[in-house]
């Protein structure tokens, strides 16, 4: 029946969010306190992924740039995933891995930050990025699930890995959205008591 498969859906995200709450609630406040650092410093935040994470990337800076829930000044934030021409210029002269990467090395520095998303742990171009910030002294939060891969494997001690602990991409995917809420609800509070 259709009806069980729908309430085992919500079931389980919910499960894993329940979980994911439990284990990467200070990770996720401490992550916020990184990057209201870099907006106070004058910095910016980049964000990258593939696909669905290509899509949370933009939805996070969309929430920076314009407002999260209360009206605030708007915040410098930079979607890596949006210029359709760099992105397809960086793939055809070099290759896709280089799509985020060389973006950073054009806009990155000190103190900003990159937020790295990859559901799997596994994307090379989020391996690449990563590599690419730390060249420019950015800090990454990086959002994984699975057993974060390689991606997890780049991280510094300064950095931040908030992996979803599960295995299933869509639900990793929606834990992800409610972490990026989280975060805009911490920066927006922290930054305007808002």
């Amino acid at each position: 029946m259709s009806l069980s498969r729908i309430e085992t859906i919500f079931n389980n995200s919910i499960a894993v969010k329940r979980a994911s709450l439990e284990s990467l609630a200070e990770q996720i406040l401490q992550a916020s306190e990184k990057m209201v650092h870099c907006l106070l410093n004058e910095g910016k935040i980049m964000a990258c992924g593939n696909g669905g994470s290509a899509a949370d990337a933009q939805h996070f800076t969309s929430e920076l740039v314009n407002r999260f829930e209360a009206e605030r000044p708007a915040l410098p934030a930079i979607a890596l995933t949006t210029d359709t021409s760099a992105i397809t210029s960086i793939a055809n002269d070099y290759q896709y891995d280089e799509v985020f990467t060389r973006q950073i090395h054009a806009l990155g520095r000190e103190p900003d930050v990159l937020l790295a998303i990859s559901t799997s742990g596994q994307s090379n171009s989020i391996v690449q990025a990563i590599i690419a910030a730390h060249e420019r002294d950015m800090t990454v939060i990086a959002l994984t699930g699975k057993d974060g891969g390689p991606v997890a494997q780049q991280l510094t001690e300064n950095d931040i890995e908030l992996r979803v602990p599960a295995n299933q991409t869509a639900r990793i995917q929606e834990t992800h959205i409610t972490i990026i809420h989280a975060l805009c609800d911490q920066i927006d509070f922290q930054l305007f008591g808002a």
